[in-house]
């Protein structure tokens, strides 16, 4: 029940906080206010139920480090993304033509700190935390990265390809990076700078976020095996490859640090249980 509990709390949070930004993503500063607030009041629902269903202090979302968390991840994503699109375009498949819009990525600050914040505490904080509990981190790891990449087959543009390059890249990697630190604020800033990298720095299609506006204008082109098509470069190869690789390190360091829980008897079917309710 209590995995109920908190996804009803925090997705009804998620749910009007982004008709509200979505409603005002033509003015800017409103977008981008109405974006943090709702990423800032997502967390305090999260801390608040999370204390009233389990009877224990929040820890994931404390917050002496937080701050140098988010940068670490924020710095992590930035860098994974454009380690992405700079090997797209030295094969001919990106480039830039000139600037784009300051308004339109001040405005991305707002709708992606949202999304990344509700993305986080739903499929890292709640479904991985508590499948985790449960079965062991490996299943955990494999079944919520499963359910996070066939999420995105509802978006615009969506491919079994792309849902499936979002489950191993990001699916994996942010759960990966979660059980390395046992702290939600390393994949929040993680998320957070791959998507804004993305859509609000190269102008690169995001997957539920349709076409971009950021801070350059860029131009995609060449095959979508490539590029990731319609898609976005999420679903390139060499977006897998990069959060297959940081996966690897996360899981690592998370092995090192004695952060993985063993996998339990019968973790199949509480697993599937537990997803159930």
């Amino acid at each position: 029940m209590r995995l109920l509990k908190q996804l009803v709390a925090v997705g009804v949070v998620a749910f009007v906080g982004s008709m509200g930004v979505g409603a005002v993503q033509g003015n800017t500063f409103l977008t981008l206010v109405l974006g943090v607030a709702t990423a800032v009041l997502l967390v305090f629902v999260y801390a608040r139920v999370v204390r009233w269903s389990e009877r224990r202090a929040p820890v994931e979302v404390g917050g002496k480090g937080a701050v140098a968390a988010v940068g670490r991840g924020l710095l992590i994503g930035m860098g994974m993304f454009a380690a992405v699109i700079v090997n797209i375009a030295l094969l001919g498949g990106y480039r830039i033509d000139g600037f784009g819009s300051v308004t339109g990525a001040i405005g991305l600050l707002g709708v992606m700190a949202a999304v990344a914040v509700s993305e986080e505490l739903i499929f890292r904080g709640i479904l991985f935390r508590i499948v985790e509990e449960r079965t062991g981190t490996w299943p955990a790891l494999t079944l919520t990265g499963l359910v996070f990449g066939l999420m995105h087959l509802t978006n615009q543009h969506a491919t079994l390809w792309g849902a499936i390059a979002i489950a191993i890249e990001a699916g994996g990697m942010l759960a990966a990076a979660y059980a390395a630190t046992r702290t939600l604020w390393v994949p929040i800033g993680l998320h957070f700078g791959w998507n804004f990298a993305a859509a609000g720095i190269f102008s690169t299609e995001v997957s539920g976020s349709g076409a971009t506006q950021g801070l350059l204008n860029g131009v995609s082109s060449g095959p979508a095996l490539l590029t990731g098509g319609d898609f976005g470069p999420e679903a390139s190869p060499y977006a897998v490859v990069f959060g297959l690789l940081l996966t690897i390190v996360f899981l690592w360091l998370a092995r090192r640090r004695g952060n993985l829980v063993p996998r339990r008897r019968g973790a199949r079917a509480d697993a599937t249980a537990t997803l159930a309710r």
